[in-house]
């Protein structure tokens, strides 16, 4: 009786999942029924196994929670269970305010990878970084672990104290203490650089758009001269859809942002931007972008190069390109599933899963960095994920090159090492100073380009060989 019962769930919140996707105009391609029934009737047997003969008595919700997560994660790094709890955390997370340490992160093969720390959280003050793996919570072990039961372990009461273990390229494993807060992330910053403008979006919450808006006005209003502005996406992770739109939507006058599409190759759902308009009235634009810049600062990104609003300066984007959709179980009583459903296209039709947005003007920011790019091996991106959803044309993320540009050597990346604040100022950060150069050179192609860098690795046809000189 019981493992019937429990066929009748895993039933259950099977047809919940497919209601819903049918209710957004997708067709599922039907299984053959008996075979869907045989392997329900198998998961049963396992599960009535599990309890008569585990080496010690199991909690039969954690067992069942575990399996459907396992199901439903297994088709991408995105897609996944949340438990009612966790369901809980995810929705107070678009809302813009949470208790943890302010990391995004993602899940492969038991192994969890930061896609960038928030600005202004612990996580970025203790100087967390996209691409490091988070091997263990206060002396425990999370190899092998959810994202959702990490996460779990690093948010609690405001006020605790909790110490994550870090594994970084090129350094041994080491400790970080940091201390839980209320995460408000300040999503929006903004300053003048000369006639020029700087907004540094962290997120897309609920709040981006009108956070946006309110910053441009307000250097519009120190400055109503202001000659342009720099858009600044780098270690953006993301956020909701509708923000992406909305965020857009300042700089553009009407038109398309972004499009969706499922497996029905007719299942299209286009959005276009909304008005007003373009608050900055057609004045220069840039954005900057890094391998941290994910799904809808990919978004914008795609939408205002496409658009030929913007041009884009920086690092290839991280490649996630791929829409998830939460659905409710019961209400949320019983949690949801996060699944994906669709791919994002930007407005000429490409593709942004794997590949990324790839800038007009490619900036490393250190001179180190630029050694990474030319070592395809440690680069971080969706295309390095292990069941990564792939690109719908069959392309493929640029492998192992010499970026454009690197720092000089007249730049001083040592003495801004040593400085104690996170924040980027102008003089520490050679990206933005790019930026700035497009900006008031009119174009990428009229701004004067410097040496290409020298790392001490080369690439020969298309394989990463030492250099004679290195060191």
């Amino acid at each position: 009786m019981k493992k019937n019962l429990l066929i009748g769930a895993c039933a259950f919140v099977l047809g919940a999942g497919a209601m819903a996707y049918v209710s957004q105009r997708a067709e599922a391609v039907p299984q053959p029924r008996a075979q869907t029934y045989r392997m329900l009737e198998l998961f049963g047997d396992v599960v009535e196994i599990v309890q008569r003969q585990y080496v010690v008595p199991v909690d039969d919700k954690k067992l069942i929670e575990a399996a459907l997560d396992g199901m439903v994660s297994s088709l991408d790094p995105h897609s996944g269970y949340l438990a009612p709890d966790s369901f809980e955390d995810m929705q107070d997370t678009t809302r813009g305010e949470y208790g943890g340490l302010g990391i995004e992160i993602v899940s492969e093969d038991g192994v969890v990878k930061i896609v960038a720390p928030m600005d202004g959280t612990p996580a970025d003050r203790a100087g967390l970084q996209a691409g490091d793996y988070i091997t263990g919570v206060n002396g425990e072990s999370i190899i092998g672990m959810s994202s959702n039961d990490a996460v779990k372990l690093m948010r609690g009461k405001p006020g605790e104290k909790v110490t994550l273990t870090i594994a970084r390229e090129k350094a041994d494993p080491f400790d970080v203490p940091m201390v839980r807060e209320v995460i408000k992330p300040k999503s929006v910053t903004a300053r003048l650089e000369g006639d020029y403008g700087y907004v540094r979006l962290s997120g897309f919450n609920e709040k981006a758009t009108d956070d946006v808006s309110a910053a441009i006005k307000d250097l519009q209003a120190k400055n109503p001269k202001m000659k342009g502005l720099v858009f600044d996406l780098r270690n953006n992770p993301g956020g909701l859809l509708d923000q992406a739109v909305g965020v857009s939507s300042l700089f553009l006058n009407g038109g398309e942002v972004v499009s969706q599409r499922g497996r029905d190759p007719r299942d299209i759902e286009r959005y276009n931007a909304l008005p007003p308009g373009d608050m900055l009235k057609g004045l220069p634009l840039v954005v900057l972008i890094n391998n941290g810049s994910a799904s809808a600062a990919e978004i914008v990104a795609g939408a205002l190069q496409d658009r030929k609003r913007a041009e884009v300066v920086g690092l290839t984007s991280f490649g996630k390109g791929s829409v998830q959709t939460v659905i409710p179980l019961r209400g949320g009583a019983d949690g949801a599933i996060k699944l994906t459903t669709a791919r994002y296209y930007t407005p000429s039709g490409k593709s942004i899963q794997r590949t990324g947005i790839e800038p007009d003007l490619e900036v490393a920011s250190s001179r180190e960095q630029a050694e990474f790019i030319a070592t395809k091996s440690i680069q971080f991106s969706e295309a390095s994920l292990r069941n990564a959803l792939d690109a719908a044309e069959g392309k493929t993320r640029r492998g192992a090159h010499i970026p454009a540009e690197a720092p000089p050597a007249t730049f001083d990346e040592d003495g801004c090492k040593k400085r104690t604040t996170r924040t980027l100022e102008l003089k520490c950060d050679f990206q933005l100073q790019r930026a700035l150069d497009v900006l008031r050179n009119g174009s990428v192609a009229a701004t004067p380009k410097l040496p290409k860098p020298a790392p001490r690795v080369a690439v020969v046809d298309g394989k990463v060989q030492p250099r004679e000189d290195a060191k």
